[in-house]
């Protein structure tokens, strides 16, 4: 269901809950609500209409954000791993792809015919197994602090969360984006699915948690929160989805929006 308020679209989803939720979602500004079941469309209206203002200084901070143009994967251009950033410098060979960094340097090695979505297509995969490793070490880490285990966790792309959580099957997802942010980040998202297998919601006990074990922890999601965005069109998005499925553990809700 859609609704529209003083020229601005607004999705309309019910679900079982008790409360109205809106989100202002990137990259373009999209507004939704989601709303009890039983609730009104006259309710919903009213709810949006008092909301007006807020709504529209978020919509202005998508729009003046900073986010990287479309990358054509060519010499020149520059690419980010763990929040440090490297030039990129394209080689060619048939040999098969690679990329390897080298000083402020990240060496791509690909075939000279290769289109700009395939190179993509290969660093992503590159930061797929760049972020596995890193969770490999963190995840225990902080699962072991807090004595909170999930069940298993995997990556995926996503564009207005920077991880989410399943409490039903104890299951974390974690962006893909992360592994171009600091370390730092990392942690906090891990710690911030973690502390939502306790407590679903983001209230006074589910903050106490992320103050007991991490007190730094707003600096960090500022930190994350304002790091600029990537370019990426839905398509390829749906395409990298379709290959996401990292890791499953075999030993044992950031629903935040990216902007």
């Amino acid at each position: 269901m859609q609704i529209v308020i003083f020229n601005i679209p607004v999705e309309v989803i019910r679900k079982n809950i008790k409360n109205l939720h809106l989100s202002v979602l990137p990259p373009d500004g999209r507004v939704r609500v989601s709303a009890p079941t039983q609730l009104t469309d006259e309710a919903i209206t009213m709810f949006v209409r008092t909301k007006l203002g807020w709504i529209k200084k978020q919509q202005e901070k998508f729009q003046l954000q900073p986010r990287q143009s479309e990358r054509q994967y060519v010499s020149g251009e520059t690419l980010y791993v763990w929040g440090k950033q490297y030039f990129l410098q394209v080689e060619y060979s048939y040999k098969g792809n690679a990329l390897t960094l080298s000083g402020d340097k990240a060496i791509l090695t690909v075939r000279k015919e290769s289109s700009p979505k395939q190179r993509e297509s290969f660093v992503n995969e590159w930061y797929r197994n760049l972020l596995k490793q890193e969770v490999a070490k963190y995840l225990p880490k902080w699962e072991k602090t807090t004595g909170l285990y999930c069940s298993s966790w995997q990556s995926k792309y996503m564009t207005t969360k920077w991880g989410t959580c399943n409490t039903n099957t104890q299951k974390i997802w974690l962006n893909l984006q992360l592994a171009k942010k600091p370390i730092e980040s990392l942690e906090y998202v891990i710690l911030h699915e973690l502390a939502h297998l306790k407590v679903k919601s983001h209230g006074p006990e589910f903050v106490a948690i992320l103050n007991q074990y991490m007190p730094q922890w707003q600096e960090r999601k500022k930190l994350l929160n304002e790091s600029k965005l990537d370019y990426m069109d839905s398509d390829f998005k749906k395409d990298l989805n379709n290959k996401s499925g990292l890791s499953s553990k075999v030993n044992p809700r950031f629903d935040e929006r990216i902007a």
